[in-house]
């Protein structure tokens, strides 16, 4: 398919550098919420997995080229006050009429992007897109991901603001590359969110009560292991700087399982999300397109018609009059 050799070329192009959860951790999580589909589903994507996978870190490598992709990683919700999770307009137009585009680009945009990008899959269902269905899903769960991670809910994402620099690559990466082989991740069969706008902002209040933990727990585990911290490494033909095995063990066991409870939390929910695009375009058949891709011709017939109902529909709302080219 087009977006798959697309993803290949991005990713010989693009320097392997890893941001938020780590490339380790998005493909895992990725990996395994193809797993939580039920069986109309779980044919198609089983079939893809290794894009979905592989896919997941398309957005992180785009920062490179697209200005405006960073701020969909994230939200500092500081700069809203300190009743940021209730006062916030849960819907982007809300929003953009109460701060307009460059002020909430400004602070990060995730809540609002996950739920666009739902939408945008509910739409590649309906018009029956198996390369868009695919590279949707992949980027839908890198945005989930990203909300289920502490440190995008604050402006001191990387400890900065509090002398724990380096704090973002320790939770995020490396934390999961040491760790992840421990945890127990069975999640349970996708479920249906009937209201996509609500759960993503649930997320979002519950991942950034989680933030005060991950701050003062590796400040006072700071203070007490001094210069103990870090050790090198040898990594290919380079020797690196990294958090000492010790130090990150202490770290991880510190916080009492939060690092699987996000990447298990983050695998559900972005079934879940899967599954409710699929379900609300009217659960389309996905084994057609185990050996079959529409032309672009039928695509763009069937995108024209969705343009019609969605200008004739008195319920549209958020993101949803948008189509995908």
């Amino acid at each position: 398919m087009r977006h798959i050799a697309q993803w290949i070329v991005i990713t010989m192009a693009l320097p392997s550098v890893a941001f938020f959860w780590g490339f380790f951790a998005h493909k895992k999580i990725n990996r395994l919420a193809v797993f939580t589909l039920p069986p109309p589903m779980i044919g198609f994507y089983k079939k893809n997995i290794t894009y979905i996978e592989e896919a997941s870190v398309v957005p992180d490598k785009r920062r490179y080229a697209v200005p405006d992709e960073a701020p969909r990683h994230y939200i500092d919700l500081e700069d809203y006050g300190d009743s940021a999770i209730t006062q916030l307009p849960r819907y982007w137009p809300d929003a953009v009429d109460q701060f307009g585009v460059d002020t909430l680009m400004a602070h990060g945009i995730v809540p609002w992007q996950v739920v666009l990008m739902v939408h945008r899959l509910k739409d590649a269902f309906f018009v029956g897109d198996p390369e868009k269905i695919l590279s949707l899903s992949a980027e839908l769960g890198h945005y989930v991901a990203d909300a289920n991670v502490p440190l995008h809910t604050t402006r001191n994402y990387n400890g900065q603001l509090t002398g724990q620099d380096g704090l973002h690559a320790l939770w995020e990466s490396r934390l999961p590359e040491l760790f992840s082989s421990e945890y127990e991740f069975y999640v349970g069969q996708a479920e249906y969110t009937a209201d996509v706008t609500a759960a993503v902002w649930e997320a979002i209040d519950k991942t950034h009560q989680a933030l005060d933990s991950v701050l003062s727990i590796e400040k006072e585990l700071a203070n007490k292991s001094g210069d103990r911290k870090y050790n090198f490494e040898t990594k290919g033909k380079k020797t690196v700087k990294v958090v000492s095995y010790a130090y990150a063990r202490a770290y991880h066991d510190a916080l009492n399982d939060m690092v699987e409870r996000q990447m298990k939390v983050s695998i559900k929910m972005i079934g879940d999300l899967w599954y409710t695009a699929w379900v609300d375009a009217g659960q389309p058949d996905l084994d057609r397109f185990l050996d079959y891709s529409p032309t672009p011709e039928e695509l763009e017939q069937r995108r024209a018609a969705l343009r019609e109902w969605k200008k004739s529909s008195t319920k549209v709302r958020d993101h949803e009059i948008e189509i995908e080219n």
